[in-house]
C-alpha cells in the first residue's frame, strides 16, 4: 500500500469531549504507523498545550503549532523549523482595539512563553497556563517580543463587533473563533493557516497531495481540509467545514478517525 501522511487536529477531532484519546482510535493510529504511514499533530494549540498528545501517540514527526505559525519538529532540533509570529508593532495595536472595546482578557503567546493582562483563574484554565511561566499584567507594557499568537476572551455579545475591528487589519492578521464551549478569538499573522504547514510537511517525506488525509472539525481547519487530497470532517464538525470536504466521518466521541481510517486504509485487514 502507498505511504499516506495523516493531519489530525486535536480539540474535537482526535480528542473525546473529555480531552483524552479513546483506545480505539490509539490503537488504529498505532497500526496505520506500524503500516509505515505518517501521522502528524495539526492543531491551534501551542506546543506545550499538545507534546502530551504526541508522546502518548508515540509520534517521531513534525508537529504544526498555532495553526500553523509555528512549524516544528519537537524531537529533532535540526529540522528546518518555521516561526511566524505577528510583528510586535501589529500586536500592540490588536491589544488597544481589544482594551478600547471592554474585553475580559487577553493573552500573548511567544512560543511557550505566555503574558496575561489580567489574573484571571478561568482564562488560566482555559489556556493551560497554571503550571507554565506566565507574566501576568500590563500586556502593553510586558510584550516585548513579537508574540506567535493573540487571544481574546472577549464578552459573548461582543464577539462580533470585534471581529469586525480585526477585520480592518486583514493584512496584517487572521483570526478565528473557537468553537463552543469556549467563546475566544485566536489571532495570527496573516497566510499564517494549517494548510502551510501540512504542505511543508507533505513536501519533506515527499507525500503529493492525492495521498494526503486530514480530519478536522472548526474553521481554523477550512484550509487544511481543502489543501488535502481526502479532506475528513467529523460529524460534530460545523457545516461550512463538511461542505468542503471529501469525506464525513462520526463524531470525536464515536471514535470517528478510527472507524475512517479503518475503512479507507483497510487497517484491521493489514494488521491480521
Amino acid at each position: 500500500m502507498e505511504q499516506h501522511l495523516i493531519a489530525l487536529d486535536l480539540d474535537g477531532t482526535l480528542l473525546t469531549d473529555n480531552k483524552t484519546i479513546s483506545e480505539k482510535t490509539k490503537k488504529t493510529i498505532q497500526n496505520v504507523m506500524d503500516q509505515g504511514h505518517i501521522v502528524v499533530i495539526a492543531t491551534g494549540r501551542p506546543h506545550r498545550a499538545s507534546i502530551n498528545y504526541y508522546h502518548e501517540l508515540g509520534l517521531d514527526t513534525p508537529m504544526v503549532n498555532f495553526n500553523g505559525a509555528l512549524i516544528h519538529h519537537p524531537s529533532n532540533h535540526n529540522w528546518d523549523a518555521i516561526h511566524s509570529p505577528i510583528g510586535i508593532r501589529t500586536a500592540h495595536k490588536i491589544i488597544y482595539i481589544c482594551q478600547k472595546l471592554g474585553v475580559k482578557n487577553i493573552l500573548a503567546e511567544v512560543k511557550d512563553k505566555v503574558y496575561l493582562d489580567q489574573y484571571d483563574e478561568e482564562i488560566m484554565s482555559i489556556f493551560q497556563t497554571k503550571n507554565d511561566p506566565i507574566t501576568v499584567g500590563g500586556l502593553q507594557s510586558n510584550l516585548k517580543e513579537d508574540p506567535t499568537s493573540i487571544l481574546i476572551h472577549p464578552e459573548e455579545e461582543k464577539i462580533q463587533q470585534l471581529r469586525d475591528e480585526l477585520d480592518d487589519h486583514a493584512s496584517l492578521i487572521d483570526h478565528r473563533k473557537w468553537g463552543a464551549p469556549w467563546h475566544v478569538i485566536e489571532i495570527v499573522r496573516a497566510g499564517m493557516n494549517k494548510a502551510v504547514g501540512l504542505d511543508k510537511i507533505s513536501r519533506y517525506f515527499h507525500i503529493p497531495k492525492e495521498r494526503i488525509i486530514a480530519f478536522g472539525d472548526e474553521d481554523n481547519d477550512l484550509e487544511m481540509i481543502e489543501y488535502a487530497g481526502v479532506g475528513v470532517a467529523m460529524g460534530n464538525a460545523i457545516n461550512e467545514l463538511k461542505d468542503v470536504s471529501n469525506y464525513v466521518t462520526q463524531s470525536n466521541e464515536e471514535d470517528g478517525i478510527s472507524i475512517f481510517l479503518d475503512n479507507y486504509l483497510e487497517v484491521s485487514k493489514h494488521a491480521m
